[in-house]
Formats: C-alpha cells, structure tokens, sequence
C-alpha cells in the first residue's frame, strides 16, 4: 500500500507536482529534490529568454505578472535571462517565500577588473499616482554580483517596485562608488563583500537596519535616521586612512540608539572615543541590547576598549566577543578615562561568548573583569572552533603552605568542556552567519 501511493504520487503531471511544491516555503519546497529523481528538476525549472539589455526590466515586470496573476501553479520560479554582446551577461531571477526576489548575475561574463560608479534610485512616486503593478509586490530584494554592464538594467528594474522595504546587495566586484536614493518605504539595507567600494551615498529618511561588511567606505549620508540595528563590521580596516572621526560622527549619531550593534575594535578607538572622550561618560549607547565586538590579539589581548565601551550601554543583554586574527588593527595609544560613566555598571548582563581566543588566561581575564562589572554574574560561554563550546565554573583558591604542593589558580574562575545538552548555550549575535 506505502509503494503503491509512493508510485500514484510521484506519477502525477509535473503541473501537480510543482502545485503541490508552491504551497511550500522556499527552505522545504528545495528539499523535494532530493526525494527522487522525478522531483529532482521540479524546483529548478526556470523560464528561459533572451533578450536586450533595455529589456531586462520589463521582461521581470512581466515574469512576475505571470507568475502571480496568470499562473495558477506558481511556476516556474525563477527567470534565466540572457542579455548583453552575444547575449554572454546572465540575469537569474528567483522568486522566493515572503514577497522575496532574489536577482544573481554571478553567472556567464564576469569582469571583475572593470571599475564603476552606481547611482541606485528607488521609487519615490506616491502608489495613487502609479498604475497597479504585478500583485506580487517586491518587498524583499537581493542583488548579487552587479557590474558594470549590468548596472542599468538592474537600476530599472529596481526602480518598479514601489513597495521595496529591504535591500540587500553583495559580491559586487569593481563596484568603487554607491549611492543610493531610497523612498521612504525602505526600512533595510545590507551591503556585504564589495571589495572595491570606497565610497557609500545613502539618502533615506526611516532606515531601521543598516548592514556592512567590508572595508570601511566615506560613509556619507544626506538625512538624520536612528538605526535600531547596526553592522558595521569593518575588520578589513579603512578603505581610505584619512577618514577620521569627525567625519564618522553623522553615523555615529545613527547608531546611538540602536538595539543591536556590530562594532569593531579598532572603529571605537579611532573613529568613537575621540569623539565621546570629552563628555566623559554622557554620551551613551542607552538602547542597546545585543552587541558583537570583533577583536583583534595580533599585540597581545587588550581589553580596555571592550571595558571602556562597555560602561557606555547600561542596557546591554548579550555579549558576544570575537578574536578574529586577520581583523584589522593598529597601534594602542589610546588612554581611556578612568572616571565612572553615570552607568558604570551592567544591570541587565545576561549572556557573554567568547569566540575566537587562543588564550584561556585571556578568556578568564576578560570574564573576571565582565563578572565585576555586571550586577549578577551572567552565562559565560567559550568556543575556540565554534564546536567545542565551554561554560565558565566558579573555583577554590588554594594558599600552598610552605614546602607543600598544592594546585594554585590564579583566577576565581575557570571553563570546562559542556558534553551534555548545549541548546542554551547554542546562542549567536543576530548578525553572525550572513
């Protein structure tokens, strides 16, 4: 009888099957492949075409269409469009869970050596001045791998959809200059791994989320926004050395009130404290709930930044503390106040990992000093590969009487291996794994 319906199922027209599949979120729907070979090529079936580079634009607006008003299997999912010099530049368009649209030119002609400036505007025209579009509003934008024959194609057809709230753009090689003119409907932005950007433009009025991986760009902005999330992981250092503080205080103001940050510690020491220095504790991050701070111990472990950053979010929850060998650094000649900040000490401290040391003593240091500087000693949780996860215990201290042995810690505390259930200490910073 199990053969029998396995067969009936899998015997059904690929029109069935593919239904059956739509009603699926993306992660599961993918999943199928691997069910048999019958199922194998149901999820990657894409609509091919071929066509001008001017028409790119249009032949998504009607791939959409298609997809949600005339076709009521929902498929095919994705677009394959060939466009360009003998049609060499290759357009992927994938259609995904969540008003999601996924948009990949990694494949066919890539020129990585040729530079470029993009100028991105997205639509700021009010939605009872536009004609109804496709009902398959984009909400959700991935742009991956643009270049420089690619760049007004994609800039037309981002300029259609009008209900764009997240933007995210990655592996855009050559790309040395963006600017970016967003409505106000968007709410998120992620650009991670241009290797090449040196500049970033970005004009918007209500960005929440703002996401950055790669060297540290003249961030410029037009408009005050406050950021409730933050990433600014800057580890491959500044794309250009004379940026200095004063021309990172605009952003540091849109990060003054975010909830969850990413900050490295080179950024606080040349771009933050020379700027907050003076005020001597009243300039504080008062929202923040979720930190990761990437480090570096090129020099030797150094935490008085970490400390001295510390004591300006009284609100803090989790820690999350990376050593990254290959972050960024430069020489410490930084002197750190020793005065109290008005909230010198972590109420609300309930999680610290350490990722990354090499050196328990460092790692038991580090704790000793958070332990002091929380009001309940919070979790402690340390991983040097990311698999082998310790917490951190409480020790005697022994006093060796002379001319007896006796094991001597030099610490109040020391980390043992977790063998059994590690669901509560499998916990990571919101922005770690993008």
């Amino acid at each position: 009888m199990q053969e029998n319906s396995l067969d009936l199922l899998s015997s059904l027209p690929d029109e069935i099957l593919a239904r059956i599949i739509s009603f699926l979120p993306s992660e599961f729907a993918l999943q199928t492949s691997f069910l048999s070979t019958r199922w194998a090529g149901l999820w990657n079936t894409a609509l091919v075409q071929h066509g001008t580079t001017e028409a790119a634009a249009t032949a998504i607006s009607e791939f959409l269409t298609h997809f949600d008003e005339l076709n009521p299997l929902r498929q095919p999912r994705r677009l394959q469009y060939h466009f360009g010099k003998g049609s060499t530049s290759i357009l992927l368009a994938t259609i995904a869970a969540n008003n999601k649209l996924l948009v990949d030119l990694s494949t066919g002609n890539q020129e990585f050596q040729k530079q470029f400036d993009w100028q991105l505007g997205l639509n700021h025209q009010s939605l009872t001045d536009q004609p109804s579009p496709s009902t398959f509003f984009v909400k959700t934008l991935f742009l991956k791998s643009v270049g420089i024959q690619s760049k007004e194609a994609v800039s037309s057809i981002v300029s259609n959809f009008q209900f764009l709230e997240s933007l995210k753009i990655i592996e855009c090689n050559g790309l040395q200059t963006l600017e970016i003119d967003s409505s106000p409907r968007l709410k998120s932005l992620t650009i991670l791994d241009c290797p090449q950007l040196k500049s970033l433009f970005v004009r918007s009025l209500k960005l929440r989320s703002f996401r950055y991986r790669g060297l540290l760009p003249w961030l410029l902005t037009e408009n005050h926004f406050n950021l409730k999330d933050a990433m600014l992981d800057f580890r491959q250092g500044p794309g250009d050395n004379s940026f200095g503080s004063y021309d990172f205080d605009p952003s540091l103001l849109t990060i003054k009130n975010a909830e969850i940050l990413t900050l490295c510690k080179w950024t606080f020491e040349k771009l933050i404290w020379p700027s907050i220095s003076y005020l001597h504790g009243n300039f504080q991050f008062y929202k923040l709930k979720e930190l990761w701070w990437i480090d570096n111990s090129s020099e030797g472990y150094n935490s008085d930044a970490l400390i001295s950053f510390l004591k300006l979010c009284p609100a803090l929850e989790q820690l999350f503390v990376t050593v990254d060998s290959k972050s960024y650094s430069m020489p410490t000649t930084t002197t750190y106040s020793k005065k109290v900040a008005r909230h010198s000490k972590l109420e609300h401290l309930k999680v610290v990992k350490l990722v990354g040391f090499t050196n328990e003593e460092d790692e038991l240091s580090l704790a000793e000093q958070l332990t002091k500087l929380a009001v309940k000693e919070p979790l402690f949780i340390a991983t040097a590969d990311g698999i082998c996860l310790r917490s951190l215990v409480k020790v005697h201290l022994y006093q060796p009487k002379l001319n007896q042995t006796h094991v001597k810690y030099t610490h109040n505390y020391k980390f043992v291996e977790e063998n059994g259930d590690m669901s509560e200490l499998c916990v990571n910073h919101a922005h770690m794994g993008l």
